[in-house]
């Protein structure tokens, strides 16, 4: 059941749903119905725009969560796509016209590892026409709607590995390891054209994003589900600490945690340090506990002064599965 405030309003709450995205609507869309489903309407966002026929991970953000949004967003993600060869469309994808075909029947899997081999690394793509990106105020995708296309600058992207999971030609199945703001359309366009047959994304899972995975996702139906259920849709909340799982931790002192509330800087050694911990290096971020186990914040340590400054602090709330061990 919802949790009520004593005005009748659903508590503000904290933390992340690892949303999994149906295909077939907008991330925008999938928000709506999450905050129609829990009620919360204030600081709820989500974490990256993924094409309408595209489904899979989406994580959104609730209340204090919003500020580690950028944490998400800038992780690694992880997509199953399939590609159709020999077809070009308007979008890049199955929703688009066609405007091209070509036989495909030539092309062998050395030729497909060949062509993917550039496309690993740093590497310089061209957004499609058919994305939110801005022009000069406008949004590429309603200028393509008008018929007008314009030119797109270049922008570096990291694709990290492409792995073949299947190809039997027209039909060829990639793993895609990649960073922030890479186009998984972008993407197979470019290797359609370099095969000389063109090619277009047939269909799209993203199976991570910023740590969020998909064996731990949960529906919309799901949700809907959960909520007239004793633990209610929070029962599939992740708590905010969870997108800094790759941070080291530090348990403070109370002298230390009254410092840290204040926005101040404080002095503490890391006593009692954890298997596989070590001191702490210049410069170096942390999750920072109190004694009772409650996130509190991210804090940056200066080695010169040997003080630790904080980067963001939380409003406390209840204990972080996340919280160090005490030993």
């Amino acid at each position: 059941m919802a949790n009520l405030g004593s005005d009748g309003k659903p508590l503000l709450c904290n933390g992340f749903i690892n949303l999994f995205k149906p295909p077939g609507i907008t991330s925008m869309d999938a928000l709506r119905h999450i905050k129609r489903i829990t009620g919360q309407r204030k600081k709820v966002g989500h974490c990256g725009t993924m094409d309408p026929l595209a489904r899979g991970v989406l994580p959104v953000a609730f209340g204090q969560a919003t500020r580690l949004m950028e944490n998400v967003v800038g992780g690694r993600k992880i997509y199953r796509v399939e590609i159709t060869l020999g077809v070009e469309t308007t979008t890049y994808d199955a929703e688009g016209e066609v405007v091209n075909t070509e036989d495909a029947s030539n092309i062998t899997r050395n030729m497909i590892d060949y062509s993917i081999r550039p496309w690993i690394g740093e590497v310089q793509q061209t957004p499609p026409m058919y994305s939110a990106i801005k022009v000069d105020g406008k949004r590429l995708y309603k200028l393509a709607r008008a018929g007008v296309e314009v030119e797109r600058k270049s922008r570096p992207v990291a694709i990290h590995d492409i792995q073949v999971i299947e190809f039997d030609s027209p039909k060829l199945v990639l793993v895609v390891e990649c960073g922030k703001g890479t186009y998984i359309r972008s993407l197979a366009y470019d290797l359609g054209k370099s095969l000389g047959c063109g090619g277009h994304v047939a269909d799209l899972v993203r199976l991570l994003c910023g740590g969020f995975h998909s064996e731990e996702s949960v529906t919309l139906e799901q949700l809907e589900e959960a909520v007239d259920s004793p633990e209610g849709w929070q029962q599939y909340l992740f708590p905010v600490d969870r997108v800094l799982s790759k941070l080291k931790s530090i348990s403070l002192t109370k002298a230390a945690e009254i410092h840290l509330m204040h926005g101040q800087s404080f002095a503490q050694d890391l006593p009692n340090l954890e298997e596989g911990d070590s001191e702490a290096t210049d410069l170096e971020e942390r999750r920072a506990y109190n004694s009772e186990g409650i996130f509190l914040a991210m804090v940056r340590f200066d080695k010169p002064t040997h003080t630790w400054h904080p980067v963001k602090v939380f409003q406390p709330s209840t204990p972080s599965p996340s919280a160090p061990v005490s030993i």
